[in-house]
């Protein structure tokens, strides 16, 4: 679960509605993680010290987000290094849809094993025109899922508004839902979700099993539903 604010009650709702198999044995609460692109402009100045900062804050997990996919190697290893040494992890990326595709998904997967991650997930989509555009966009990442399987990873997809709002009459959220494989993460955002006028805990509860991450954070009507 990935956070920049979020109040108990919300977080209680949520954590309720993710099914029991989503859950770690222990019955633990998911760990609290931030996604990185919430304090972007400080990740950019000093990517270390950064990282050093938020893990003092006592947050459990980060998501590194597109910039990372320029890393060499050797600065992927520093990182999983500095976060070894902090005891925090990095369960998933963000990424663009360069990276899932067929020629851009071997670095993925290389950069990713080498911080730990296991979980890479597109952040929005490309531009896309009609339902067929977004059924298309499910078949690209059930393809990148059969790649990702072999290597033990996964893909997954982040939303935003556009994906509540219907379009010929079917909500491309469902149509990714719908269209591609369980083990891809339907990662839930769910101040974009709340900010369409959708219900975040009724999509959990229509897609068992499939949301295995969330973004949370405070929202209120007029408020912007940032990354």
């Amino acid at each position: 679960m990935t956070t920049s604010a979020l109040s108990r009650r919300a977080f209680l709702a949520m954590a309720a509605a993710v099914p029991a198999a989503s859950m770690s044995a222990q019955r633990r609460l998911p760990p609290i993680g931030l996604q990185l692109y919430s304090v972007r402009g400080e990740l950019m100045k000093d990517l270390m010290g950064t990282v050093r900062t938020v893990a003092k804050m006592g947050y459990e997990v980060v998501e590194f987000y597109a910039p990372y996919y320029s890393w060499t190697p050797e600065q992927a290893k520093d990182v999983r290094k500095l976060m070894d040494d902090l005891g925090i992890r990095c369960l998933s990326t963000h990424n663009s849809a360069a990276a899932l595709a067929p020629e851009g998904l071997p670095k993925a997967i290389d950069l990713n094993r080498i911080i730990g991650s296991t979980s890479i997930v597109l952040a929005s989509p490309p531009r896309i025109t009609g339902a067929d555009g977004w059924k298309a966009l499910a078949d690209q990442l059930s393809a990148a899922a059969a790649k990702l399987e072999p290597a033990g990873m996964s893909a997954g997809y982040h939303n935003h508004q556009t994906e509540w709002d219907a379009v010929e009459g079917q909500r491309p959220i469902d149509l990714l839902a719908r269209g591609t494989p369980r083990n891809v993460t339907m990662q839930l955002d769910v101040g974009w979700c709340v900010a369409a006028g959708a219900d975040p805990v009724a999509f959990i509860r229509a897609n068992p099993g499939r949301v295995r991450s969330l973004h949370c954070k405070d929202w209120a009507s007029g408020s912007p539903a940032e990354e």
